[in-house]
């Protein structure tokens, strides 16, 4: 009963806090081919660097990372990126927050700060991403995404049920909006991510899948991965990992087409299963060396997904 109370007050206050916007922006989203290939960028103090530099290294659509905006949406925020997203003919086809509190990507912190599984930062998460849902919405944005946590291998554990109904409330939020709600893969197992699916039962609530980090947090290969949770496929975050060799920290990522991720086996299956989504990269360097991997990662999966 306590936790029954606790997520019911948790959904309540972040609901009024997260009122939606009224109203829709000019951009209208712009049709894509199948498994085309684009890019996730982080959008920050001005919006048209990052947004302006997709268009320039040739990709056709985005893949939004909001967490610099968080407590600052507003309807002219929205039209600026409306404006943008227009101006350069760009399709946006999801946006994600992790925020706000510490978030600690290794395996010994991180099980206590990431996701909407630890308590001491939920009810914050939840108005994060319900905040984030509506201003999605004015975008038109189909898709929202963020990682849930490692979420528990053991059903019988109270994290477990408390987990299940806020990703439930937070799907039928972004029903209500027009949205997937989808759960990065990572922190969890793919046999845990496709008993959350089961135990939600909402029909918007998906998979948004990132290939290397099934590989960095050793849960998973991703062929295998893909086995699973294919049919719940709804975004895809193209980067390549090698395998924790350390039981402190992650595996590494590495340029993709150089590290464990088999991307045309991956691919081949998810095209079998009818996914006609993005394939978004996303390079976690930073400057010109960014860039530069960028290029040659376009290059190597249009090779791929030309080969199948």
């Amino acid at each position: 009963m306590l936790r029954r109370q606790f997520l019911s007050t948790a959904l309540k206050s972040a609901a009024l806090t997260a009122m939606p916007l009224h109203g829709q922006s000019a951009y209208t989203p712009r049709h894509i081919k199948p498994m085309s290939v684009g890019l996730k960028i982080s959008l920050g103090a001005n919006p048209e660097v990052p947004i302006a530099r997709v268009r320039q290294m040739g990709f056709s659509n985005t893949f939004f990372s909001l967490d610099a905006y968080l407590g600052k949406y507003t309807p002219a925020l929205a039209q600026q990126i409306a404006d943008l997203l227009d101006k350069y003919q760009l399709t946006a086809t999801a946006a994600e927050v992790v925020g706000p509190g510490r978030l600690d990507w290794n395996f010994i912190d991180g099980p206590s700060t990431i996701g909407i599984v630890p308590r001491a930062t939920r009810t914050a998460r939840i108005n994060a991403l319900l905040q984030t849902s509506d201003f999605a919405h004015r975008l038109s944005i189909p898709n929202l995404q963020t990682h849930c946590g490692f979420i528990p291998e053991n059903p019988r554990d109270p994290l477990y049920p408390e987990t299940v109904a806020t990703i439930s409330q937070l799907a039928k939020y972004c029903a209500a909006n027009g949205q997937n709600f989808l759960m990065e893969t990572g922190q969890e197992t793919p046999t845990t991510m496709l008993r959350v699916i089961r135990d939600v039962a909402q029909p918007n609530l998906g998979v948004g899948l990132d290939t290397a980090n099934l590989i960095l947090y050793g849960k998973s290969d991703p062929v295998d991965a893909v086995n699973l949770l294919g049919p719940y496929v709804r975004s895809i975050h193209a980067k390549d990992g090698l395998w924790p060799t350390d039981p402190t920290n992650l595996g590494k990522e590495v340029l993709i087409g150089t590290g464990a991720v088999r991307f045309k086996e991956v691919f081949t299956k998810l095209k079998a299963f009818g996914y006609t989504g993005a394939v978004s990269i996303e390079r976690e360097t930073e400057g010109p060396q960014q860039i530069a991997d960028v290029a040659q990662e376009k290059i190597y999966l249009e090779k791929v997904i030309s080969e199948i």
